[in-house]
């Protein structure tokens, strides 16, 4: 029995990192912007200049306008708990010693987390949900003879739904890039 209870642990380890350890991870502002930092700069990154962005981003200056002050706080608290973290959980490499943080593959997983919706977006789900009831009723109407959409044919019809999803997936895929975080 013990076997197949550290089998089960091992199989969950080859899953990569849990929902709670995404969470756990994303939950604090600082270690996204850690995220977002390095999947603007190409990946590899020295803490030195993730501190001084962040300090930037989390004052509203431009990077020459960072106090010393500012800067050490936020490499202070990345050095200390956050850069420890994310490294933990197996998004980042860390090397404390060399100063440099690096993603890892396991970050790819944070990119369905990391998108942000505005309060006044509709959620795609209800988008696509209510465009097929709408192809859905253009249809019933053209099958009970409804006047003017019993005179379209099928085949328009068909264009017609295949333009409509294929328009509004175009716009969610540029949507959800603008949208993504990094």
């Amino acid at each position: 029995m013990p076997t197949q209870l550290t089998k089960a642990a091992d199989d969950d380890a080859d899953e990569g990192p849990s929902r709670d350890e995404v969470f756990t991870a994303l939950s604090n502002r600082r270690r996204r912007n850690v995220i977002k930092y390095l999947k603007q700069r190409g990946e590899v990154a020295r803490v030195r200049d993730i501190a001084e962005q962040l300090a930037a981003w989390e004052n509203d200056l431009a990077i020459p306008e960072v106090t010393y002050k500012q800067r050490k706080r936020v490499y202070t608290a990345l050095h200390q708990s956050h850069l420890p973290k994310l490294a933990e959980s197996g998004f980042i490499a860390y090397e404390p010693d060399r100063g440099i943080v690096s993603l890892t593959e396991e970050s790819r997983q944070l990119e369905v987390y990391l998108e942000v919706v505005s309060e006044n977006e509709i959620l795609w789900s209800e988008y696509y949900v209510g465009l097929a009831v709408v192809c859905g009723l253009l249809g019933g109407a053209a099958a009970v003879g409804t006047v003017p959409f019993a005179s379209v044919s099928g085949y328009a019809y068909a264009i017609l739904f295949a333009a409509l999803f294929g328009v509004s997936g175009m716009i969610h895929r540029t949507t959800t890039r603008r949208n993504r975080l990094g």
